[in-house]
């Protein structure tokens, strides 16, 4: 019967509904664990994020210097102070961790990438990055960095329980539930001959979390990567490796159409090689039929994100030293990778551990296109650290070149950080001179030269993209 019919399809919507509102209260209950609001650090060795270094000796003490530490660098870091210099500068990092209740993804019903969006997540962060160097730099903080809170475990779990109760309520009323949230800080007015500056930054950094933020409209948000992962085969639930995400980030980068986005580009490594010609010509764009130089930039902006594997099954521990000395780097914008099935965005290390920002954690979906949307839970007060030898060995490494002389730089003092040690007798990746087309990989090869992780065959780079998809 119509009628019957009719009840069926309205009931089976009901328990869709419901069922779909118990996975998104156990997914806020499950990552509200992941946080944990202390991470212990030493104080008597140095700390590295993103190319500076801090140490969290007593303040009566002086900051090392170059002699100091004996990790491998290509040029001595920028000192960038002690603890509170290091928490003002990790809060300031763009933070993008799993969110719910946003619309529907591309191709899905989804309204949430709890559980399998940690990768793409961790691209988000190692682009936002890129983007603070372009636009903001890297001595740029928050002014609020240091007030926000802790990421208080129980305090955080018995919201989630909250909003489990007041989510099954709604429900059975047929009321969207309102979020409690964490109480947020007013933010201050700002004075004095520098606000015009201030004011400038902060425009700058709402329209980067605007780029990144949860809405199909965002050039750069999980709706855009959904929808370019759709033509790589994957699909909204399904898990992404590190060198797939590399490929869906360059897309998203190079098809942007907000004009603030278009000084600048993205290049992916091939076969673990980076040919400086081809980065060259993204620094140097040719548009056919441009008739003003007002229509594009002179130079653009490069973000190279090369995919590379450090070992086997585990990672070597010979590449250790590699890393530490690639995350010494300011145009470094950090590594995604992660530990086995779980992905993260490593920033920094201190000692034998390294330091990652974790997107495990579902928060609530943010309308970023109103004016003045909440920044607090896009950035991070808690660090976190796991040793080297927990670091996946597939992942991929991400630096920002400004321009064609930042690249020549970049590429002479990442020469000297990738001479292999005597035990490992190949580095991690290579640059060449030329353009790929320039070299046929695949006429001298020799079945040995095939197995050798840096070097594949470009007839088979579409059928092994996915041979970092390992998390």
């Amino acid at each position: 019967m119509p009628g019957q019919t009719h009840t069926f399809q309205t009931d089976r919507s009901v328990v869709e509904k419901l069922k779909t509102k118990f996975l998104s209260a156990w997914h806020n209950v499950k990552y509200s664990w992941a946080l944990k609001s202390k991470t212990s650090f030493s104080r008597n060795s140095p700390v590295f994020l993103l190319g500076k270094c801090y140490h969290f000796r007593a303040e009566d003490e002086h900051c090392p210097t170059e002699s100091d530490s004996t990790e491998p660098c290509a040029a001595p870091p920028a000192t960038g102070g002690g603890v509170e210099a290091f928490r003002r500068d990790f809060a300031s990092r763009l933070w993008l961790t799993y969110r719910e209740e946003f619309p529907a993804l591309p191709g899905s019903s989804l309204t949430s990438d709890c559980g399998w969006g940690c990768m793409l997540r961790a691209g988000q962060m190692m682009l936002a990055q890129a983007l603070v160097l372009h636009f903001l730099g890297r001595d740029w903080t928050w002014l609020e960095a240091l007030a926000l809170q802790p990421l208080d475990t129980e305090t955080w779990t018995v919201t989630a329980a909250k909003r489990l109760v007041a989510s099954l309520e709604a429900s059975l009323q047929g009321e969207k539930p309102t979020d409690p949230g964490p109480p947020l800080r007013a933010l201050g007015a700002q004075g004095g001959a520098e606000e015009a500056d201030t004011h400038l930054r902060e425009v700058y950094h709402r329209t980067l979390v605007s780029w990144l933020g949860d809405a199909p409209q965002a050039p750069l948000g999980i709706h855009r990567l959904v929808e370019l992962g759709l033509s790589s085969g994957k699909q909204a639930g399904d898990w992404y490796g590190p060198a797939v995400v590399a490929h869906i980030l360059r897309k998203a980068v190079e098809e942007a159409t907000d004009p603030g986005l278009a000084g600048i580009t993205a290049y992916v490594s091939q076969d673990c090689t980076v040919y400086s010609a081809d980065v060259i010509d993204c620094h140097r764009p040719w548009v056919s039929g441009a008739t003003g130089h007002d229509l594009v930039p002179d130079s653009r902006a490069v973000i190279i994100l090369v995919p590379v594997r450090l070992g086997g099954e585990k990672i070597n521990p010979e590449y250790f030293n590699f890393v530490k000395g690639i995350l010494s780097l300011e145009y470094c914008i950090g590594i995604i990778g992660g530990k086995p099935k779980q992905a993260c965005y490593f920033v920094g290390f201190q000692d034998d551990s390294l330091i990652y920002m974790d997107p495990h954690y579902c928060q609530s979906f943010v309308d970023v296109s109103t004016g003045h949307f909440p920044l607090q839970s896009y950035h991070c007060p808690s660090p976190k650290k796991i040793p080297f030898s927990r670091m996946d060995p597939s992942c991929t490494i991400g630096f920002y070149s400004r321009n064609v002389q930042d690249y020549e730089i970049i590429s002479q003092e990442l020469s000297k950080v990738l001479q292999p040690s005597a035990r490992e007798k190949y580095p991690a990746f290579t640059f060449m001179q030329g353009h790929r087309r320039d070299y046929n990989l695949s006429a001298a090869l020799t079945p040995e030269k095939r197995e050798w992780p840096f070097i594949r065959d470009p007839r088979t780079t579409a059928a092994t993209s996915g041979d970092f998809v390992l998390l």
